[in-house]
Protein backbone atom coordinates (compact mmCIF):
# COMPACT_ATOMS: atom_id res chain seq x y z
CA UNK A 1 0.00 0.00 0.00
CA UNK A 2 1.45 3.34 -1.07
CA UNK A 3 1.54 6.00 1.62
CA UNK A 4 2.71 9.60 1.62
CA UNK A 5 3.08 11.15 5.05
CA UNK A 6 3.68 14.87 5.39
CA UNK A 7 5.11 16.69 8.37
CA UNK A 8 6.43 20.12 9.25
CA UNK A 9 3.41 22.35 8.89
CA UNK A 10 2.41 24.87 11.50
CA UNK A 11 1.90 28.52 12.36
CA UNK A 12 4.56 31.08 11.50
CA UNK A 13 4.74 34.86 11.28
CA UNK A 14 5.12 36.60 7.95
CA UNK A 15 8.73 36.54 6.84
CA UNK A 16 9.39 33.31 8.68
CA UNK A 17 10.34 29.86 7.43
CA UNK A 18 9.06 26.32 7.55
CA UNK A 19 10.28 23.06 6.08
CA UNK A 20 7.81 20.44 4.98
CA UNK A 21 8.80 16.80 4.66
CA UNK A 22 7.05 13.95 2.92
CA UNK A 23 8.02 10.33 3.27
CA UNK A 24 6.87 7.77 0.73
CA UNK A 25 6.44 4.07 1.42
CA UNK A 26 5.04 1.16 -0.52
CA UNK A 27 6.50 2.06 -3.89
CA UNK A 28 9.83 2.67 -5.56
CA UNK A 29 10.73 6.27 -4.82
CA UNK A 30 13.62 6.94 -7.15
CA UNK A 31 11.87 6.56 -10.52
CA UNK A 32 9.10 9.08 -9.96
CA UNK A 33 8.83 12.84 -9.79
CA UNK A 34 7.58 14.27 -6.50
CA UNK A 35 5.81 17.51 -5.81
CA UNK A 36 3.79 19.77 -3.57
CA UNK A 37 0.40 21.30 -4.11
CA UNK A 38 -1.63 23.57 -1.86
CA UNK A 39 -5.23 24.48 -1.34
CA UNK A 40 -6.44 27.56 0.45
CA UNK A 41 -9.94 27.91 1.84
CA UNK A 42 -12.39 28.59 -0.96
CA UNK A 43 -9.81 28.02 -3.70
CA UNK A 44 -8.83 25.18 -5.97
CA UNK A 45 -5.82 23.04 -5.34
CA UNK A 46 -2.78 24.50 -7.10
CA UNK A 47 0.67 23.34 -8.08
CA UNK A 48 3.50 24.68 -5.93
CA UNK A 49 6.69 22.84 -6.90
CA UNK A 50 8.03 19.55 -8.18
CA UNK A 51 11.35 17.75 -8.51
CA UNK A 52 12.28 15.13 -11.05
CA UNK A 53 13.28 11.60 -10.20
CA UNK A 54 17.01 12.42 -10.17
CA UNK A 55 16.61 15.59 -8.15
CA UNK A 56 18.21 17.84 -10.78
CA UNK A 57 15.11 19.23 -12.51
CA UNK A 58 12.70 21.39 -10.56
CA UNK A 59 9.60 23.42 -11.39
CA UNK A 60 7.96 26.15 -9.33
CA UNK A 61 4.84 28.23 -9.36
CA UNK A 62 5.79 31.81 -10.17
CA UNK A 63 4.62 33.17 -6.82
CA UNK A 64 7.04 30.98 -4.85
CA UNK A 65 10.12 31.24 -7.06
CA UNK A 66 13.08 32.51 -5.08
CA UNK A 67 11.36 31.78 -1.77
CA UNK A 68 10.65 28.04 -1.84
CA UNK A 69 13.08 25.23 -2.58
CA UNK A 70 12.10 21.66 -3.30
CA UNK A 71 14.57 18.83 -2.87
CA UNK A 72 14.62 15.09 -2.40
CA UNK A 73 16.72 12.49 -0.63
CA UNK A 74 16.43 9.22 -2.50
CA UNK A 75 18.21 7.36 0.29
CA UNK A 76 15.40 8.33 2.67
CA UNK A 77 12.47 8.20 0.25
CA UNK A 78 11.70 11.75 1.29
CA UNK A 79 10.93 15.00 -0.46
CA UNK A 80 11.26 18.40 1.19
CA UNK A 81 9.86 21.86 0.66
CA UNK A 82 11.88 24.63 2.27
CA UNK A 83 9.69 27.72 2.52
CA UNK A 84 11.33 31.05 3.30
CA UNK A 85 9.99 34.60 3.39
CA UNK A 86 6.52 33.26 3.98
CA UNK A 87 3.55 35.49 3.29
CA UNK A 88 -0.03 35.39 4.57
CA UNK A 89 -1.15 34.38 1.08
CA UNK A 90 0.92 31.18 1.44
CA UNK A 91 -1.57 30.03 4.06
CA UNK A 92 -3.08 26.76 2.83
CA UNK A 93 -3.25 23.04 3.27
CA UNK A 94 -0.14 21.61 1.60
CA UNK A 95 -0.27 18.22 -0.09
CA UNK A 96 2.59 15.99 -1.10
CA UNK A 97 2.22 14.23 -4.44
CA UNK A 98 3.96 11.38 -6.21
CA UNK A 99 4.10 11.13 -9.96
CA UNK A 100 1.97 8.57 -11.77
CA UNK A 101 4.45 7.59 -14.51
CA UNK A 102 8.14 6.74 -14.11
CA UNK A 103 10.54 9.57 -15.12
CA UNK A 104 7.67 11.81 -16.29
CA UNK A 105 7.66 15.38 -14.91
CA UNK A 106 5.00 16.35 -12.40
CA UNK A 107 3.40 19.64 -13.44
CA UNK A 108 -0.24 19.36 -12.50
CA UNK A 109 -2.92 17.21 -10.89
CA UNK A 110 -3.17 14.98 -13.96
CA UNK A 111 0.43 13.89 -13.42
CA UNK A 112 -0.20 12.74 -9.85
CA UNK A 113 -0.45 9.08 -8.97
CA UNK A 114 -0.70 9.38 -5.20
CA UNK A 115 -1.57 12.12 -2.74
CA UNK A 116 -0.67 12.62 0.87
CA UNK A 117 -3.26 13.70 3.41
CA UNK A 118 -1.78 17.15 3.74
CA UNK A 119 -0.46 19.46 6.40
CA UNK A 120 -1.67 22.92 7.37
CA UNK A 121 0.56 25.96 6.93
CA UNK A 122 -0.68 29.20 8.45
CA UNK A 123 1.19 32.48 8.03
CA UNK A 124 0.11 35.33 10.26
CA UNK A 125 0.52 38.95 9.25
Amino acid sequence: QVQLVESGGGLVSAGGSLRLSCALSGRTFTSYAMGWFRQAVGKEREFVASVGWSGTITFYQDSVKGRFTISRDNTKNTVYLQMNSLRPEDTAFYYCAAGATPTRPLRGPNDVGYWGRGTQVTVSS
